[in-house]
């Protein structure tokens, strides 16, 4: 609908006869044009969650790559690992490995542990769930609600990889295909999940549920600089968000979950960026559809973002 609002720019031809010229040469002939530096070279270190030596790994430009590095250097299939967390071996989904990393960030990878079934009998228009994903094919578990269908099953706990929902595979899906898959589910239906949670080191056997996020959980980065990892492009390194973006992306995420059922900070930082430079909501709703229109965003949703958008540029928050 939004087809050919932003058109690609035109790359000019510049004259080579036979070799490169810039402006440099063009101007100064008469001197030597410098090598240019080399690019920073960006080196992270990895252990598996459950405990394994150190790896380091580097050269990676997005999620996949991240967890195919880390997979080599830790040796393992990279199909078994379901998620990362920053400088915590804990299944701590405040520190949940998202979009950024921190260039001093440690890596701890989760792998696939016990396979298990759980049936759930849908008598409550919401099961409780908030999912997430890893950006790589697996999604999961990132919140269960208090008082609620899923908090009831002792069995679910955070953190596990929902494989299946009656015997129908979910890898490969997105979170938010996962929610609407769990939304769609008639009531007072029964459901069957299959659930793969994630090998526990000794001192988090007994841990069901994600502490409680803090005010400023989605800058979990210890380094002064962040690798920003981008679903499409490559990566790039940023400057730790301000306070108040952060903010922003933070509200945002909380708008993913209460009109989405998923969270995702990455995916509040691309609308965030997708929505700061608009002057008005058509704008925005161009820019959404232009970018992430693969995910449908309901009305209300869109409208309760584009009040976070404006609280942002007028400071109010």
């Amino acid at each position: 609908m939004f087809s050919g609002l932003f058109g690609k720019k035109k790359k000019k031809n510049l004259p080579n006869n036979g070799r490169t010229e810039n402006a440099y040469e063009q101007t100064n002939s008469n001197h030597t044009e410098q090598p240019p530096e080399p690019k920073q070279k960006l080196v992270f270190h990895t252990q598996l969650a459950h405990g394994s030596p150190t790896g380091r790994i580097e050269g990676f430009a997005n999620v996949r790559e991240l967890y195919a590095r880390i997979a080599t250097s830790l040796s393992v299939p990279k199909e078994e690992i379901l998620f990362c967390t920053l400088n915590s071996h804990k299944c701590d989904m405040t520190k949940l490995l998202g979009g950024q990393i921190g260039l001093e960030d440690f890596i701890f990878a989760h792998v696939k542990g016990q396979k298990k079934s759980v049936q759930l009998t849908k008598s409550e228009a919401s099961l409780g769930l908030t999912i997430t994903d890893n950006g790589a094919g697996y999604a999961f578990i990132k919140r269960i609600k208090e008082e609620t269908i899923a908090d009831s099953c002792r069995t679910l706990c955070v953190g596990d990889h929902i494989e299946a929902i009656d015997d129908k595979s979910l890898i490969g899906c997105r979170h938010f295909e996962v929610a609407k898959a769990l939304k769609d589910i008639p009531l007072g239906a029964t459901l069957t999940m299959t659930l793969v949670e994630p090998r526990k080191a000794f001192d988090m056997i007994a841990q069901r549920k994600a502490p409680q996020s803090t005010a400023n959980s989605n800058n979990v980065g210890t380094g002064k600089a962040t690798l920003r990892l981008r679903s499409k492009g490559p990566a790039t390194v940023q400057a730790i968000p301000t306070e108040s973006e952060d903010k922003a992306v933070g509200k945002i995420d909380d708008c993913l979950e209460s009109f989405m059922g998923i969270r995702d900070t990455e995916l509040a930082s691309t609308i965030y960026e997708a929505g700061k430079t608009c002057s008005n909501p058509d704008q925005f709703v161009a820019s959404l559809e232009s970018q992430l229109g693969e995910f449908g965003f309901p009305e209300n949703f869109i409208f309760d973002v584009w009040g976070v958008l404006s609280d942002a540029k007028r400071g109010t928050f």
